[in-house]
């Protein structure tokens, strides 16, 4: 599909399937056409993986591949890529495993990402270009195999790692401003990303480090790596240095909060660690994924009017289940205050699948209340366009 070209879901989608009684006519066109901004992705895989890697690739909180008594199929993520993804690799829906990967591995990964992910129904990739190894697409080739356009998100830590290798501790915390307002001068750039959730933690100092504490922290780290090999900033005066720069530029800042792999501790990444930080800055404040926090992440939204959040990823990994996810997010946040996120990183499936299983768990939600006479079908419609999409617009100053 050309860049730029304003992508949809496949005519022939069953996409209200076992839901079409709970979701009003103008509720359920408005879901199935609704453009989305996918706030915070990745690009799909460029080249075939084993299936190892793509069983691999399906359970986001494992650093090991899946044993040979298990699979990936076998998961509420399974479940849902062989209910919705089946059918666009021609096969029908609930294909077992096995038929799944044949029909898959038939087809290049240029075709099976621009299969999927051109019906995602994406007018705006935002994406996190801070984690890819080279084995994903770049975001001009995202929006080249998905349509529509595509921005920017720099991720801090890997900025601040060349930073130290490269420059005298004494010049760490002038060499990253300098650095950080270059790479997002741009308008492609619209933010930045942190993950101080994997490295540190949110329970740490959040005020704003000294220039000679950022000094003293990067002589510590610049000594204690190997010759040869790359800094790995976990310091917590080297990160909150880099979130209050990046506040400084007056940029958006997205924070990965919650579900993860297990290289991060679960318990330290509750987003209400953050009120510290919270109260401090009056950038927007974008709190990613949030899933099993996501009820803590909402009140946060709530009561700061610089913080947003989504579901994104948990989506996916809940399957089925995703549609409780939508619900309880839309519990107590405004409507303004929730962005869409696919989070999907390698199999394209995962672009298609967020998409879809986000559409299906607010026409339930939304259907519910316009059911019983909670809201009207212009408030239903309203919030959906809200979260779909005119957030994002608003809080990155994207056109449109």
């Amino acid at each position: 599909m050309p860049a730029g070209e304003t992508p949809g879901l496949p005519p022939d989608l069953d996409l209200l399937s076992g839901i079409e009684d709970v979701v009003p006519a103008g509720l359920a066109r408005a879901v199935r056409e609704v453009p989305l901004v996918d706030h915070h992705v990745h690009g799909a895989f460029t080249a075939d993986v084993e299936r190892s890697a793509f069983e691999y690739a399906l359970v986001e909180a494992s650093t090991d591949p899946v044993p040979a008594w298990d699979s990936a199929f076998a998961t509420p993520l399974g479940l849902s890529l062989r209910r919705w993804c089946a059918p666009l690799l021609g096969l029908p829906a609930h294909a077992g495993g096995e038929e799944y990967w044949e029909a898959r591995s038939a087809l290049g990964a240029d075709e099976l990402a621009r299969r999927f992910t051109s019906a995602a129904g994406v007018e705006r990739w935002v994406v996190d270009t801070g984690f890819s190894g080279g084995s994903v697409q770049s975001p001009t080739a995202l929006a080249g195999t998905g349509g529509g356009t595509w921005s920017e998100i720099v991720r801090l830590e890997p900025m601040v790692e060349r930073v130290v290798a490269e420059v005298a501790p004494a010049d760490v915390a002038d060499e990253v401003r300098t650095r950080l307002a270059a790479a997002t001068a741009g308008p492609e750039q619209v933010g930045v990303k942190s993950i101080a959730a994997y490295r540190c933690g949110f329970d740490i100092d959040w005020s704003r480090p000294t220039d000679a504490a950022v000094a003293a922290a990067a002589s510590a780290l610049a000594a204690a790596t190997p010759d040869g090999e790359t800094p790995r900033v976990a310091d917590p005066v080297l990160i909150a240095f880099a979130v209050h720069e990046a506040a400084a530029l007056g940029l958006p800042i997205q924070l990965h909060v919650g579900f993860g792999d297990r290289d991060l501790d679960l318990h330290r990444t509750d987003p209400l660690l953050l009120l510290p930080l919270l109260r401090t800055v009056t950038v927007p404040v974008l709190l990613l994924h949030c899933y099993p926090f996501h009820r803590q992440a909402a009140y946060l939204a709530q009561a700061f009017d610089h913080v947003s959040f989504d579901i994104g990823l948990a989506i996916n990994y809940l399957g089925p289940r995703s549609v409780e996810l939508v619900g309880e997010a839309m519990e107590l946040a405004p409507f303004a205050k929730q962005l869409y996120s696919s989070d999907a990183f390698g199999p394209p499936e995962l672009h298609f699948l967020g998409s879809v299983l986000w559409r299906r768990g607010m026409a339930v939600t939304l259907g519910t209340w316009l059911r019983r006479g909670d809201c009207s079908e212009a408030d239903a419609v309203d919030a959906l366009h809200a979260i779909a999409g005119r957030n994002a617009r608003r809080v990155y100053g994207l056109p449109g």
